[in-house]
């Protein structure tokens, strides 16, 4: 298999997401030719350590026998049914796990197939709600600063990541941004030794003034991941649950990247010990294996829709592949795993493993906050620490940094000028050492 050949034909046809592809006439892709536990390698035989588990969704590692195994038992009975009419063994096993796990006031499980979808569902159902409650000036959203929710229109009308999402505010839908929990860069001017999460207010003001407008709320629970890792603390989201009781504002909270144990926990809302109103899932519930994704309801909400065909209550939303049959026996597998063999309990020495090697890169003057939750690991890289001023985005300190992680054997793919480690949890207390290791290594490298 020659690699400069497929390198050819790759660039010939595939567009790829978050490229500028003109990069790649001095930038070669990796050809990827397999992978196990927490390494790929590439058609050239270099080996790759998976420090972001494959854009955060390869949890179990991989090539996981069981999962394997898992995809080649429901191949022998059928590879996909329609869900309207329809349903089959694995989307009733998989909900049913579920709603089990999850708190009790979240009975009702909608399929569909990815991140953005599952936001999209989420939004839809608390805006037809209010409409079909009788409350229909209650049609807005409110997400916070350094928000990412996918890519779709209506998950990037509640994003608030401008690199990602600027271009495209002509199509959008308009919200009320609240600040962002950003303690390294507090928009309240406070640090983390004085912060009594005066950013609150911002939400706080936003209900006060707008709740008879407002459906809900988005956050992503205790880690705004594509905003730069921006880690807050779990009070901040007890008491938006506080505030969306007080103001009648549904909370959805967005657990894409971080649900199945990235934070240490199954869910990122457990920590702040709420019950969100809707839930989205996606990337892990299948450890990576195929695209499949979540928003779990309230009956409350459920109720809103159910009534006789002619009143035009039906939630009118599906794709061609929802809850498909091989997805969904993945997904029940991927649960299994986690239960039978007590994955997130074994993950404290772990995320004591992650948070003591950080620490090496307090030694670097450009690393100007390093911040941790459960199995994901961050350092923002600055020009200056004492004044936090950050790199231009032109000046592309992260990708400098991730070329020389590559040559170093690990993948660590940035966030402009912040560099971050999620591995898959198979990774060894050893591994995290190595793969920090590199991490360091390569920031001097890259600046100095």
């Amino acid at each position: 298999m020659n690699t400069e050949e497929l390198i050819k034909r790759d660039i010939k046809n595939i567009w790829h997401p978050f490229t500028q592809m003109k990069d790649y006439e001095n930038e070669a892709p990796l050809i990827i030719d397999r992978g196990k536990g927490i390494y790929i390698w590439d058609t050239d035989g270099n080996r790759y350590m998976d420090a972001i588990s494959s854009w955060w969704v390869n949890t179990l590692g991989h090539s996981h026998p069981r999962l394997n195994e898992a995809i080649k038992r429901q191949l022998d009975k059928i590879e996909h049914v329609l869900l309207a009419g329809f349903s089959h063994v694995p989307a009733i096993e998989l909900a049913e796990k579920l709603v089990e796990l999850t708190p009790e006031k979240l009975t009702k499980v909608f399929y569909s197939d990815n991140g953005s979808t599952a936001v999209e569902v989420a939004l839809k159902m608390a805006y037809q709600y209010c409409q079909q409650m009788g409350k229909p000036q209650k049609n807005k959203f409110v997400a916070l600063k350094n928000s990412y929710h996918g890519d779709t229109i209506g998950a990037v009308s509640v994003g608030g990541v401008d690199v990602y999402h600027k271009i495209y505010k002509p199509m959008l839908f308009d919200i009320f941004q609240a600040e962002s929990p950003y303690c390294y860069r507090c928009p309240m001017g406070k640090n983390k030794e004085s912060c009594d999460i005066e950013c609150m207010g911002s939400v706080e003001e936003i209900f006060c003034k707008h709740h008879g407008e407002i459906a809900g709320i988005i956050v992503e629970p205790i880690v705004q991941a594509a905003g730069g890792m921006i880690i807050y603390p779990a009070e901040y989201l007890k008491r938006l649950r506080k505030l969306c009781d007080e103001y009648k504002v549904f909370l959805i909270d967005d657990e894409v990247a971080m649900a199945f144990g990235r934070t240490g926990k199954l869910f990122a809302f457990e920590h702040a010990q709420v019950v969100p109103d809707l839930v989205c899932l996606a990337k892990g519930i299948t450890s990576g294996y195929l695209p499949l994704a979540v928003t779990m309801a309230t009956d409350e909400i459920y109720r809103a829709f159910y009534d006789d065909y002619e009143k035009l209550k039906t939630f009118f939303h599906g794709h061609s592949f929802t809850g498909n049959p091989i997805a969904a026996s993945v997904a029940v597998e991927n649960l299994k795993i986690l239960e039978e063999e007590q994955v997130i309990e074994s993950l404290p020495p772990k995320i004591e493993a992650l948070r003591s090697n950080l620490e090496k890169f307090r030694e670097l003057d450009c690393v100007g906050d390093i911040r941790q939750a459960g199995m994901v690991g961050a350092i923002e890289v600055v020009k200056n620490k004492e004044t936090k001023e950050p790199y231009r985005f032109e000046e592309r300190i992260g990708h400098k940094i991730y070329k020389q992680a590559l040559k170093r054997g690990a993948i660590l793919r940035p966030l402009g000028s912040v560099i971050y480690f999620m591995p898959p949890y198979a990774i060894t207390e050893e591994e995290i050492r190595q793969v920090v290791d590199i991490g360091v290594d390569s920031v001097k490298a890259a600046l100095y």
